[in-house]
């Protein structure tokens, strides 16, 4: 059983610091243009030849508005028609990629993001639905995990209709906040009424979950009316929730400039904000997985993180990282094996290889042994808040106290700072440490002295 979380302000404003949110490692940030196409199939086809389990991923990237704060490869188009070359593209990349996997890979988790997946019209997302069926071994009854996240504003009971009946059981809303001022401050008008009609939908259709994104820390917003919104959500019922901590990079996300920095709360106000967030939502019953995710104590992820099989891939908190998990589209990832790999994130650029004849592969990494050590290391902690010493010198021939020697004075600090208890077994982090895991992580992180952490948003 984990420890319950302890608000700690002084450990938290020293220990905020910037850093990667490791849904890999090694993250993102890593990925080189020395692998292409070919790295792909050859890892396409080890995974078939070892018959693994397959998550897909689908990136859909099209959205009606652009949202000021948003940092995903998004394309923003009031022209539904743009969709369809996309979509030609998507199913080249589709055909080419199943035709070196084995039919009896069972896809275990599928899940369509974005951009706006609901931008497709309903027989674009009929026809998507069947291209994949027909070229991957897709579930027929709800044992897969097949999610889609959806924009309240672009959906209505029909589309949820359509969206149950193709073979989805699992939606994600974005909300962020239903107060109307900080709304128009980032370009995102959604009445609680839209959001209430798409969740009483899921609902009433027997969707296993319901997962709502929030974020805290955007313009106008105030600890006391964001205690309403979360009020409001946990009003909902949602199965899951993502409260995010909204990262201010004008620098490098466009939209974000459009956002007047005046406006944005103060970091005490958001310190506050997600104190009293956990406070609402500990007391409305969800537990507290990590890295901004609650559920319910009856949510695979909660009951996953019980029992000791949570793990965090590309996709974020799983139960299916042992799965290959293949990216379609523009800029998605795949994770096959030891390979990374990305599509280009260049819409153009995509749709270029893919109608040429080719795949869109444009960078990636191959996981080295240092990295298979580090990775195991991190994903303990990121998923258990503990970590053997035992578990993890029998999985790679290793004295952890000596591979890791540099780390432990770091260690000896955190444990003196009582972020974690440390002994000869192993470590545990404490109840005041699970909000900052992510800068226990950061001290087993071989590459961040190389590349600073500039690109990443802040811990809390």
């Amino acid at each position: 059983m984990l420890d319950a979380i302890r608000w700690d302000t002084d450990l938290i404003r020293r220990y905020d610091l910037a850093g990667p949110r490791y849904t890999s490692y090694p993250t993102a940030v890593q990925l080189h243009e020395g692998i292409g196409p070919f790295d792909l199939l050859r890892a396409v086809r080890d995974s078939a030849q070892a018959r693994k389990p397959l998550s897909l991923y689908v990136h859909l990237p099209f959205c009606a508005h652009v949202c000021y704060y948003c940092a995903c490869n998004k394309v923003i188009t009031r022209d539904r028609s743009r969709s369809a070359p996309y979509l030609h593209s998507l199913r080249q990349e589709i055909q080419r990629i199943a035709h070196h996997l084995d039919p009896s890979q069972v896809v275990e988790q599928l899940h369509f993001g974005g951009g706006t997946p609901t931008f497709l019209n309903h027989d674009e997302l009929r026809q998507l639905m069947q291209d994949l069926r027909q070229h991957f071994h897709l579930l027929d009854d709800d044992r897969g995990d097949y999610s889609i996240e959806i924009d309240p504003r672009e959906a209505d009971w029909a589309t949820m209709g359509l969206l149950r009946e193709i073979g989805f059981n699992r939606v994600s809303l974005g909300v962020q906040d239903i107060d109307p001022a900080v709304q128009r401050a980032v370009n995102r008008l959604q009445s609680l009424e839209e959001t209430r009609a798409i969740v009483d939908a899921a609902h009433a259709l027997q969707f296993r979950s319901v997962n709502i994104d929030l974020i805290y820390g955007l313009p106008l917003q105030t600890p006391e009316s964001f205690a309403r919104t979360v009020e409001e959500v946990i009003a909902l019922q949602p199965n899951r929730l993502s409260v995010f901590n909204y990262a201010h990079l004008p620098e490098r996300f466009m939209p974000q400039r459009r956002i007047n920095e005046a406006d944005l709360p103060s970091a005490g106000d958001k310190l506050a904000m997600l104190q009293r967030t956990i406070e609402q939502l500990t007391q409305a019953g969800y537990r507290y997985i990590g890295m901004d995710h609650f559920a319910l104590p009856d949510d695979e992820l909660a009951i996953a993180q019980e029992d000791g099989s949570l793990q965090r891939n590309f996709q974020g908190y799983t139960t299916h990282g042992h799965c290959d998990l293949i990216g379609l589209g523009v800029s998605a990832i795949s994770q096959i094996g030891d390979l990374y790999c990305q599509n280009s994130s260049d819409l153009k650029d995509y749709q270029q290889r893919l109608d040429s004849g080719q795949l869109a592969t444009r960078r990636g990494l191959y996981c080295n042994a240092d990295d298979r050590i580090r990775r195991a290391v991190i994903q303990q902690l990121i998923c258990h808040c503990t970590l053997d010493f035992a578990t993890i010198e029998q999985a790679f021939a290793i004295d952890f106290r000596h591979y890791f020697a540099a780390q432990w004075p770091g260690l000896k600090a955190f444990a003196r700072d009582e972020l974690i208890h440390l002994d000869e077994q192993g470590i545990k982090v404490t109840g005041a440490g699970r909000l900052l895991v992510r800068s226990v992580c950061m001290l087993f992180d071989q590459y961040l002295g190389q590349q600073g952490t500039q690109r990443f948003s802040r811990v809390i």
